[in-house]
């Protein structure tokens, strides 16, 4: 018995395996997560990753009309005359140490974030629209005298932000970490955000609204995983077409 078309299709049978494991191994290589594009200079030092805080506000009938679950991280950026050069200093807030208050009007939410014993407080506005039935993060600010700035406190503030987008009745959340770009010298970097200024019912989140960045990293390991199938599929195929011809050219002598 000798066969007329058996040794290319073995020849493939081997190769195709090895195909499909250099495929895998550069798809994995190659996936990474998505990161924000508005990043500062590089840090100073990094303190490594923050904790999450639970921080709330009541309204003047002791109820909570704010929820906020995250990790805070601050990037500073400031000028020392008496180091003669641009300093960058990366903090991370400390629940355990910080103390949460503000206000709750009909279209405006506040948290106020005070902590190195007042010496920094951070300020979150959040502003809602209710012709859309939306709100979002309009505006943050920084004051801190912990730098030790000869010049004086350092501040920062931005009123005109569109950060943290959620609905109105549901708690935002997003647990890919994001840098919220206040100004030129300050950006927050946040982790694992559940958040809801308005409709807060029970003390409790509402149903969770997950961000864009969490949508998209979700779809990764779906397309991956569609795509490698289909690649098993053609080489499935492909060998069992192969089989086929090898079977069909085999002839008795």
């Amino acid at each position: 018995m000798i066969s007329a078309g058996g040794q290319p299709w073995r020849w493939m049978g081997v190769m195709l395996p090895l195909i499909l494991a250099a495929f895998l191994h550069q798809s994995f290589a190659t996936v990474t997560t998505p990161t924000p594009a508005q990043t500062t200079a590089a840090p100073h030092k990094d303190p490594g990753r923050p904790d999450r805080g639970k921080y709330n506000v009541t309204n003047s009938n002791n109820t909570v009309c704010l929820l906020a679950y995250m990790g805070l991280q601050l990037n500073i950026t400031y000028n020392s005359t008496s180091q003669n050069k641009t300093v960058q200093e990366v903090v991370n807030v400390k629940p355990n140490v910080t103390l949460a208050s503000g206000s709750c009007e009909a279209d405006r939410a506040v948290l106020e974030l005070k902590t190195d014993a007042n010496k920094t407080v951070l300020t979150f506005v959040f502003t809602q629209n209710m012709t859309s039935g939306t709100y979002h993060l309009s505006e943050a600010s920084l004051t801190t005298s912990v730098l030790g700035l000869k010049e004086g406190n350092f501040s920062a503030k931005n009123s005109s932000l569109d950060f943290l987008p959620g609905t109105l009745g549901y708690s935002y959340m997003c647990r890919m970490e994001q840098t919220l770009t206040v100004t030129q010298n300050l950006s927050i970097n946040t982790f694992q955000v559940q958040l809801q200024p308005f409709g807060v019912s029970g003390n409790a989140f509402g149903a969770a609204v997950e961000c864009q960045l969490d949508e998209d990293d979700m779809l990764i390991p779906i397309i991956v995983g569609a795509a490698l199938a289909g690649l098993v599929l053609v080489v499935l195929l492909a060998y069992l077409i192969g089989r086929k011809r090898s079977h069909a050219g085999y002839q008795t002598i």
